[in-house]
């Protein structure tokens, strides 16, 4: 007979996540032991394997918790219907609330994900792919200057960027707060992208002088004959 699980049993299963993940962050993955992990979460080891026969399952757990929470947060602010601006906005804001607390857990993400073997790598990049979709299309949609072209993938990756390291320096209460992080972040990027996208258009890519420079420099040439 199948032996029947506690009521409390996934919330249990989450906390032991945070503490796991917490570890995890501050010892690194390899410095963290079954033993730690069960006396941080006030548990015998044989009451953790009940819920994980090794580390590596924990591992996965915490990161595949947590790239479906960021999923969830993501995808219920695309749904909401705004023009394309807002729409940005408030995916960047749901993402950096959905972060709130998770500190830990992004950084086991960012450095411990490499980790997995790669079956288990590859349903986590699954999951990450989700979550640059929703944002890619958003961007996509907002700034018609990138649209589907080539720059949609780095304006994208540098939107991800200012959000996944602002918790190095982040203080809740001291200067901006998350929601005015994502209006800043987002604006950078609509109001910037299209003159980002000209800066790198063909010819003048690679340390090529864009074209306005390339006319007053001709036509200090033709004065300088003519003299």
């Amino acid at each position: 007979m199948a032996r029947t699980r506690a009521q409390d049993y996934d919330a249990k299963r989450l906390a032991i996540l945070h503490r796991a993940a917490e570890l995890f962050a501050q010892h690194g993955y390899s410095g963290t032991s079954i033993t730690m992990i069960a006396a941080a979460c006030g548990v015998s080891k044989a009451l953790l394997y009940h819920y994980y026969p090794d580390k590596e399952a924990v591992l996965f757990d915490i990161l595949s918790a947590h790239l479906q929470t960021l999923i969830t947060a993501v995808e219920a602010a695309a749904r909401i219907e705004a023009d394309p601006d807002t729409r940005l906005q408030s995916l960047a804001a749901a993402l950096l609330e959905a972060y709130r607390d998770a500190d830990a857990e992004h950084q086991v993400q960012i450095a411990n994900l490499k980790l997995l073997p790669a079956d288990k790598q590859e349903q986590l990049r699954a999951m990450e792919r989700v979550l640059v979709g929703v944002f890619s299309e958003a961007i996509a949609a907002a700034v018609p200057a990138v649209g589907h072209g080539p720059l949609l993938k780095p304006m994208t990756m540098s939107l991800f960027g200012m959000l996944n390291w602002h918790y190095l320096w982040f203080r809740p209460g001291k200067g901006l707060d998350r929601a005015d992080y994502a209006r800043l972040v987002t604006r950078l990027v609509t109001a910037g992208a299209a003159e980002a996208a000209a800066a790198v258009a063909p010819g003048t890519a690679s340390g090529a002088a864009p074209a306005s420079a390339v006319t007053a420099r001709t036509a200090r040439t033709r004065r300088a004959r003519g003299a």
